[in-house]
C-alpha cells in the first residue's frame, strides 16, 4: 500500500508498506544484479550506509545460480541474507542489452545465454514464475525496452506488445499468488509504461495500464539513448495519467542530478548501476563534484573522499591511500569507492525526503545541483 504524505509542486513524498518493510520515498535501489553488490559490499554493508531496497535481476539470476536453486534456498531474502525490501527486474531490459543475441515473437523472447550460448525461452509467464521462485518483495512486468530513436511504427507495435503481456503477467502472478507453496504469496507487480520517446505513445499506455490492478508503475526506456532534455519532457508527459496513489518508478536512471530533475517531476523509485560501476574505476561521487581518484593529484592527499560525507570510506581512509590502492590492483580500493557512493546515493534520496517533509525541496535541489556539478 502506496501513502502519499506531502506535496511540493510535482514532487512527492510517500510510504509504501511491503511484505518485507516500510519503504520511505522518493528511494534509491541498490543494484544487486546477481544477488550481490559487485565491489565485495554485503547485505551487512547495506544496512550500514542506508539502504531501503535491494534490486536483482530476473534473467542473470535465471541462468545463474537458477531460480529454482534460490527457491529451494529459501528465496533471494535467505539466499543473500537481506530482509528489507528487494525489487527483481523482468528480464525485459535484456530484451534490450542482448540484442544481438535474441528473437522477439508474440509468446515472448528466445534469448542466447550470454555465458555459454544456450538456447533460453523467456515470455510473460515464464518471468513470473522466475520471480515468483525468487520470491522477492516487487516484482516487474515482462515487457521490451526500445532503443530511442526508434521507428514509430515499431515503437507503436512494441507498446501494443508490452500492454498485451502485461495483462498475462497479472494472471500468471494472481495464479501463482494463490497456491499454498509460493514462498512470497503477496509478491507486489509494478507495470511498465514504454513509448520511446513519442510522448503521445506513452500518455496513451500509460492510460491503458492505469487502469488495471497493479500495485505500482515504472516509466522504462529511458536512459538508453535518448538527451537528459528528451527523457524529463517523457517524464513531465506521463506522470499526470498515472495514479496518484502508486508509487512511480523512473528505470535505471541515473546521475544525482537526474533523480534530483525526476523527483521534481514526481518520480518515487530509482535505481542504476552508475555509483557501483564507477566506484569500481575509482570515480567517486562527492558534495563538491566528482573526482577520479587516480589522477595523480590525489598521490599524496591525506584527506577523505568527502570531508562532509560520513561513510565508513571516508571515516577511515584518505584520497591518498586509496589511489595506492587502485595502482597496486588490490580489490579493497573497489570496495571503499564503491561503499562511498551509494552512502552518497543513499544519503541523497534521505536529504530529499527530508527536504519534502519540510517543504524546502525547491531550494535543496537548486543547491544540490550546484554542489553535484562542482560549482559551490
Amino acid at each position: 500500500m502506496y501513502t502519499l504524505l506531502k506535496t511540493e509542486g510535482s514532487a512527492r513524498r510517500g510510504r509504501l508498506t511491503t511484505p518485507h518493510g516500510t519503504i520511505e520515498t522518493p528511494v534509491f535501489m541498490n543494484v544487486g544484479t546477481l544477488a550481490a553488490i559487485k565491489g565485495a559490499v554485503s547485505s551487512m554493508d547495506l544496512k550500514e550506509i542506508g539502504c531501503q531496497v535491494e534490486l536483482s535481476n530476473t534473467y542473470h539470476l535465471h541462468l545463474r545460480p537458477g531460480d529454482k536453486v534460490v527457491r529451494k534456498l529459501g528465496g533471494l531474502h535467505r539466499f543473500m541474507n537481506w530482509d528489507r525490501p528487494i525489487l527483481t527486474d523482468s528480464g525485459g531490459f535484456q530484451v534490450f542489452s542482448l540484442a544481438s543475441m535474441r528473437k522477439i515473437k508474440e509468446e515472448g523472447v528466445y534469448f542466447s545465454s550470454h555465458i555459454d550460448g544456450s538456447k533460453i525461452f523467456m515470455g510473460p509467464e515464464e518471468s513470473m514464475r522466475i520471480q515468483s521462485n525468487l520470491a522477492s518483495t516487487i516484482a516487474m512486468a515482462f515487457d521490451e525496452c526500445v532503443e530511442n530513436p526508434a521507428p514509430r511504427e515499431y515503437v507503436e507495435r512494441s507498446v501494443e506488445r508490452t500492454t498485451r503481456w502485461l495483462d498475462r503477467c497479472r494472471k500468471e502472478m494472481d495464479r501463482l499468488n494463490s497456491l499454498e507453496d509460493t514462498i512470497n504469496r503477496k509478491q507486489m507487480l509494478f507495470a511498465i509504461n514504454q513509448g520511446g520517446t513519442y510522448k503521445d505513445l506513452r500518455v496513451l499506455h500509460a492510460r491503458q495500464i492505469s487502469g488495471m490492478d497493479m500495485d505500482g508503475f515504472a516509466i522504462g526506456g529511458l536512459a538508453v539513448g535518448e538527451t537528459h532534455d528528451e527523457m524529463y519532457d517523457v517524464i513531465e508527459a506521463v506522470v499526470p495519467y498515472l495514479p496518484k496513489d502508486k508509487p512511480i518508478y523512473l528505470m535505471g536512471v541515473g546521475l544525482p542530478e537526474n533523480i534530483l530533475e525526476a523527483v521534481d517531476r514526481g518520480v518515487d523509485f530509482f535505481d542504476c548501476v552508475l555509483p557501483a560501476r564507477n566506484g569500481r574505476h575509482g570515480h567517486v561521487f562527492t558534495n563538491s563534484g566528482r573526482l577520479n581518484l587516480n589522477n595523480a593529484r590525489f598521490e599524496t592527499d591525506d584527506a577523505p573522499i568527502d570531508t562532509t560525507c560520513s561513510c565508513p570510506t571516508c571515516r577511515n581512509y584518505t584520497r591518498g591511500y586509496i589511489r595506492h590502492l587502485f595502482k597496486a590492483k588490490e580489490m579493497l580500493a573497489m570496495r571503499l569507492c564503491v561503499l562511498h557512493n551509494l552512502h552518497f546515493y543513499n544519503t541523497m534520496m534521505e536529504e530529499i525526503r527530508d527536504a519534502l517533509d519540510s517543504g524546502t525541496f525547491r531550494e535543496y535541489k537548486v543547491q544540490k545541483l550546484a554542489m553535484v556539478r562542482g560549482k559551490l
